[in-house]
């Protein structure tokens, strides 16, 4: 079977040759015709995958939480810029405000809440989720339109749809991973020209079997600069929570997720939800590079217990019948536990600060 943009890119690939990996990524997600993002409904039970703040309230009620300890460690400046990069359905957001309303009224009232959002689709959905709020939140496509002012930035699952680049081992080196035709006219990966800086490789390159890739995200580390030059501008913290590693490694995570199946990423372009794994080694070393302070990366599950998930967790539980709470447990059990293929672990968060301050529940790094 073949997609309409799978018709495009074999299309490109006839008249130029071979596409890189970002490339492909870009295109299959945000190609203004036949992208992802462009014409699919991607999140909730009728998409293609299911996100943290859709499984439960309690995730976007820590984040909330976190944002409040954040803003009292930095010494509750008046006329905090709230901000989230990639709302998705504004879900999180609408928990994240409903704590904060409760815990720091002083910091809810004088703030303003500010939605990077690319697509009108997601924009007129987070609308609807977040009406209560009107007035209190701006939206802009582009994250350099928030106004100045002391920022804290959320961003669930934004740097994993940034494209990465790959580069495979070969007889002569690592190369460019490339998408190409077969034999057959259809799409394939194959090995390009490009080679990579041996210094930004891991470990022993050198001993790496051939067929090995490695993959980097120079449009990754150029997000985390603009957000790391807006906290240096104006002071606050940012937390990024993804799908990724806490080292530098080795190996393909290039994925493709259609109708909450794994699909082979050259599969069905346009169709399917193109992600990879997101190297949190490489982000934060890109923040400290930039001046600013590490709190440190944590597994989810450990981010979400330390901020308190059990508690809330055991308190909107209290006096309900046995089946709310099965389903409150449950949702803990997805969101915080730890063990193969579960969100506790596959996910971690991480959060920088500037100027420095110590944040919970991470350990202050040396």
């Amino acid at each position: 079977m073949t997609t309409a943009l799978g018709e495009k890119i074999k299309a490109i690939i006839q008249a130029n040759g071979p596409i890189s990996v970002t490339d492909y990524f870009s295109l299959c997600l945000a190609d203004p015709q036949y992208g992802y993002y462009r014409t699919r409904e991607p999140f909730g039970r009728s998409g293609d995958f299911v996100t943290a703040p859709e499984v439960s309230q309690l995730f976007g009620e820590m984040i909330g939480v976190f944002v409040v300890h954040a803003w009292q460690r930095h010494g509750a400046p008046a006329g905090a810029r709230l901000v989230e990069i990639g709302p998705g359905r504004g879900t999180m957001m609408a928990d994240m405000l409903r704590v904060i309303e409760r815990l720091a009224a002083p910091l809810f009232e004088n703030m303003t809440v500010h939605l990077v959002e690319t697509s009108e689709r997601l924009r007129d959905i987070q609308q609807q989720t977040l009406h209560a709020h009107e007035g209190k939140i701006s939206w802009h496509s582009d994250f350099e339109e928030v106004p100045p002012g002391f920022t804290l930035i959320a961003a669930n699952e934004l740097f994993d749809a940034i494209p990465i680049r790959q580069f495979v081992k070969t007889p002569t080196g690592f190369r460019e991973r490339m998408v190409g035709l077969d034999i057959d006219g259809e799409l394939t990966f194959a090995a390009g020209i490009a080679g990579i800086d041996p210094a930004l490789l891991p470990g022993l390159p050198q001993a790496a079997p051939a067929g090995t890739l490695f993959e980097i995200s120079p449009a990754r580390q150029a997000v985390m600069m603009r957000i790391c030059d807006r906290l240096k501008a104006f002071g606050g913290t940012a937390l990024a929570i993804d799908y990724g590693h806490l080292v530098t490694g080795f190996g393909d995570t290039l994925q493709a997720v259609r109708m909450h199946e794994f699909d082979p990423p050259l599969g069905h372009p346009g169709e399917a939800d193109l992600t990879s794994h997101v190297d949190f080694e490489d982000l934060a070393k890109t923040a400290v590079g930039a001046g600013l302070h590490l709190n440190g990366a944590l597994h989810q599950g450990d981010f979400l217990i330390g901020l308190g998930i059990l508690e809330r967790a055991a308190a909107l539980g209290r006096d309900r019948e046995p089946r709310t709470r099965q389903i409150i447990q449950d949702a803990v059990d997805r969101l915080a536990g730890s063990g193969e293929g579960r969100m506790g672990e596959l996910f971690k968060a991480m959060a920088v600060s500037y100027p420095a301050v110590d944040l919970m529940p991470f350990r202050p790094v040396d």
